[in-house]
């Protein structure tokens, strides 16, 4: 069964300057944009009305969060989500540079698109961001431009120290507040849950144990 990945040095997200990890409210909006940025709104699917909610810290860079989005979540969606029995929220949680800028990215679409771009990069991770002899960065531009984001405006959301700001924050907030040791991370209705990672049974045993 997969092992969390461990967290790596936060100073690798911002260019060698080093955030300080505060305690706020889980999920506490992010700072550095204005409240009506929709860009760090919740990027939630699922039925409103389903009873349990699901919350998934993950990095775009992290192998065992590309491992549960290619074995297990498949089936997470077609059996918890879409039959209401659950709620999914995604929370973008980057260990390295280059995830941190697809986080960029994912945030920029609109929110529709957001789950199948993150779907789409987590299920070729080894193609874009680990394939030797590739620029990962010139890779995720390509993935970008099949999701509608274009050339000029790539540049303009890799430039955005805005954006990368907030997202740096709301992942020291959540880290320092939740303890996260690792990616990728789940609470089911606010309660952690570990060793979900390795097959759907496991994640299945664990909303059943919350319902």
């Amino acid at each position: 069964m997969p092992a969390a990945q461990p967290l790596g040095r936060r100073t690798l997200l911002a260019s060698g300057i080093a955030f300080a990890a505060a305690a706020a409210v889980p999920f506490a909006r992010a700072d550095g944009l204005p409240a009506s940025d929709p860009r760090m709104g919740p990027r939630v699917i699922g039925s409103p009305d389903a009873k349990i909610m699901v919350d998934e810290w993950f990095s775009m860079t992290c192998s065992h969060c590309a491992h549960f989005a290619q074995e297990v979540f498949p089936q997470v969606r077609k059996n918890l989500i879409d039959t209401e029995k659950i709620r999914y929220r995604f929370h973008d949680f980057p260990l390295d540079q280059v995830a941190l800028l697809a986080s960029m990215v994912s945030r920029s679409l609109p929110a529709d698109r957001y789950e199948a771009f993150v779907t789409d990069l987590l299920d070729h991770q080894d193609e874009w961001a680990f394939a030797q002899n590739i620029d990962p960065v010139a890779e995720l531009k390509k993935r970008a431009a099949l999701f509608g984001v274009n050339s000029a405006e790539f540049d303009r959301i890799n430039a955005d120290n805005a954006l990368r700001e907030a997202i740096i924050n709301k992942q020291d907030h959540d880290g320092a507040f939740l303890q996260i040791q690792g990616t990728p991370y789940f609470r089911i209705n606010d309660v952690p849950v570990p060793n979900v990672v390795g097959s759907y049974d496991d994640f299945a045993k664990a909303v059943a144990k919350a319902s």
